[in-house]
């Protein structure tokens, strides 16, 4: 609820700023002259998630999870991501990239509020005034935005961008020109060096950060703490290229990182309807059609289908991550492309016949954990609508898990001195905590089960080690990244990265006759042998090959002279990628 009265009071003022004396031919009635810097991070910070999280047409919210999910075989959609086949003008990439680029200023007619040029103002702003805690959190943020950007589109704005505003005057730069990511990266950790000493000036900070930081409510010793976690991540990223042993130690002996549930890089999405605060992907819980169906690549490595990886291996995170609508003896609303007992979904490239028959009553949805949905108790089936979740699951951008996993992978590769099996078991544990805390927040039904510490976790993560005693090194290196993919669901833009480093997990290939559904390893049918079961997918030829980084947005390309012709992305690297 304070959330939403921040931001309520955030865009209120905005958009009285942004509107007075708007016939004033002498000023510019798009931008207010002077916001101060609570009500710029308030809008900042929502414009981050925004910007890397689901989309939401009713909110007006576009991310890039929404593109990558897909990607990375968590969700399917018919839409252009399906056969990698995003291009500059998606809407999902276009909005990203305008939410993350754009101000508050710029978007007071919708409920986006953007992220870069807000961070700017407060970092310059604040800068002038002495707060300079608002200055180190803006840093902090920007090398975060930044470094997600490059990570997936190679190439951005960077020295240049942001820069057309000077003291609120639009008399700077108007065309920034696009660099290089690898130019880009030295300046990040430089960035964060800065944020973090920022943080630590106490006077004279006429201002000071509390309900208006939506991350950290102000503790400057969390974001300093998420600031060194963000360099472990990026060093992490850039092994493949530099040499960073020396500071990875450095960092590990400091020992100021993420180190609980509660400090994670989240963003908490509330219960209201008025203003809607909900997770953006909690939209299927109201949408009139739905549009995102659970990958069955996804779900059949949970079930343990796979012969490839966890095979015979059930996830009890499974009831908390998907929701079926379905009984298993119950009809489908039309002939299915997918279905394993109640579990209805289409294939990733799908052509098959039943492709595109409408499921919205049927196909199985997203759960408690990635966007607060419902969780499926035992016989728990019918027909969802918006009053039975909540849509109250924060949005995870970096966690204490993906510390954990970073470590784990940076041990594996011999980066980092230690025990990757043991960096592996804390990290699984915790993503299972991680469950759990999701629940905490985000659950309206009686009687979630606690799945940390349970039997079923211990028995899990029991068959997962012993798979990763008898496999080789890069089978051990497979399992953590697998495992680290399984408890990110809900956000994706750091899988997509891990898997352009790594190789892992192994994704389905439609081409593949023997990765169909149901062809790489056919599970048992449940339940009425009629149902139809798991069909393997015709193999298709797929529209792209795999992306190497998304496509820039088609409007920025449009608009700004200096920016470069667009790119294919499968021949467009990101400059740490030599997988």
């Amino acid at each position: 609820m304070k959330r939403s009265i921040y931001v309520f009071l955030g865009t209120l003022i905005l958009l009285t700023a942004c509107t007075k004396n708007f016939l004033d031919i002498n000023k510019d009635p798009n931008y207010a002259a002077k916001t101060s810097e609570n009500r710029l991070l308030t809008a900042a910070e929502q414009g981050l998630s925004y910007a890397l999280g689901f989309t939401n047409d009713n909110r007006g919210a576009r991310g890039l999870t929404e593109v990558l999910s897909v990607y990375m075989h968590q969700v399917v959609v018919r839409e252009d991501p399906d056969q990698y086949g995003s291009d500059g003008n998606d809407i999902n990439l276009t909005g990203s990239w305008t939410d993350m680029y754009s101000s508050s200023q710029a978007q007071v007619g919708s409920d986006v509020l953007g992220t870069l040029q807000n961070v700017e103002t407060i970092i310059s702003q604040g800068t002038a005034n002495g707060n300079m805690v608002y200055v180190g959190i803006a840093k902090i943020m920007k090398a975060y935005a930044i470094s997600q950007f490059v990570d997936a589109f190679a190439d951005v704005p960077f020295s240049e961008a942001n820069q057309f505003l000077v003291n609120g005057v639009p008399n700077g730069i108007r065309y920034p020109k696009y660099d290089k990511g690898a130019d880009i990266y030295p300046k990040l950790f430089a960035l964060l060096d800065e944020g973090i000493a920022n943080l630590k000036v106490s006077a004279p900070n006429l201002l000071t950060p509390a309900g208006d930081d939506l991350f950290y409510g102000g503790d400057v010793d969390k974001w300093a703490n998420l600031a060194r976690t963000i360099k472990l991540k990026l060093y992490n990223q850039v092994r493949l290229v530099q040499n960073v042993s020396t500071q990875v130690a450095a960092l590990e002996a400091e020992n100021k990182m993420i180190s609980k549930t509660a400090e994670g890089f989240m963003f908490y999405y509330g219960r209201s309807t008025t203003p809607d605060d909900r997770n953006p992907g909690y939209n299927d819980y109201f949408a009139t059609q739905r549009s995102h169906y659970m990958s069955p690549w996804f779900y059949e490595i949970l079930r343990g289908y796979n012969k490839n990886i966890f095979t015979n291996n059930r996830d009890p995170r499974i009831p908390y991550y998907f929701y079926e609508q379905l009984h298993y003896n119950d009809a489908a609303e039309n002939a299915t492309d997918y279905r394993d007992s109640g579990f209805v979904a289409i294939a990733f490239g799908s052509v098959g016949v039943n492709r595109n028959f409408g499921q919205d009553g049927s196909l199985t949805i997203f759960g408690i954990y990635p966007v607060g949905g419902r969780y499926q108790a035992v016989d728990d089936t019918a027909s969802i609508d918006a009053s039975m979740a909540t849509g109250a699951a924060p949005f995870r951008m970096l966690t204490y898990a993906d510390r954990l996993y970073i470590e784990a992978e940076l041990m594996s590769a011999g980066v980092l001195a230690g025990d990757a099996r043991a960096r592996l078991v804390e990290a699984m544990a915790e993503s299972f905590k991680q469950v759990d805390y999701v629940v905490t927040l985000a659950s309206k039904q009686q009687g979630v089960p606690v799945i940390a510490g349970s039997a079923d976790e211990a028995a899990y993560t029991a068959k997962v080690l012993a798979e990763y005693d008898a496999g080789t090194a890069a089978k051990k290196l497979e399992i953590i990244m697998t495992q680290k993919w399984i408890q990110s669901f809900g956000s994706s833009v750091d899988q997509y990265t891990d898997y352009r480093r790594t190789g892992y997990p192994v994704l389905f290939d439609p081409r593949n006759p023997q990765m169909a559904p149901g062809g790489f390893f056919q599970p048992p049918l449940k339940g009425d042998p009629t149902i139809s079961g798991n069909q393997p997918a015709v193999p298709v030829t797929l529209s792209v090959n795999y992306p190497l980084s998304l496509p820039w947005s088609s409007l920025d390309l449009n608009v700004n002279k200096n920016a470069p012709k667009q790119k294919i992305p499968s021949n467009y690297p990101v400059f740490w990628d030599k997988n």
